[in-house]
């Protein structure tokens, strides 16, 4: 995925983009990215994305969940070595 910069962006265009992104609830980065798409490919040819795990809930049968439990059970153990004063 591309970084980009912009520059030049003078005090009424900053404001003007804060405030949009607090109507709609997200954040600037993601309020341009959202006009960028609209703007260059169109209203609605948005790529489905994903932001969170939402689509591996439930996805895993009792077994696999189990054995992710045990896979990570050490990573709950203090190091008791490392916590000495």
């Amino acid at each position: 995925m591309a970084t980009l910069t912009v520059r030049g962006c003078d005090e009424a265009l900053d404001q003007a983009l804060k405030a949009a992104s607090a109507r709609r609830g997200v954040s600037v980065n993601r309020l341009i990215i959202e006009t960028l798409r609209e703007s260059f490919l169109g209203r609605g040819k948005r790529p489905r994305r994903y932001d969170d795990l939402d689509a591996l809930a439930g996805s895993w049968s009792a077994a696999e969940a189990s054995a992710f439990a045990e896979a990570v059970a050490p990573f709950e153990e203090i190091d008791r070595e490392l916590w000495r004063p």
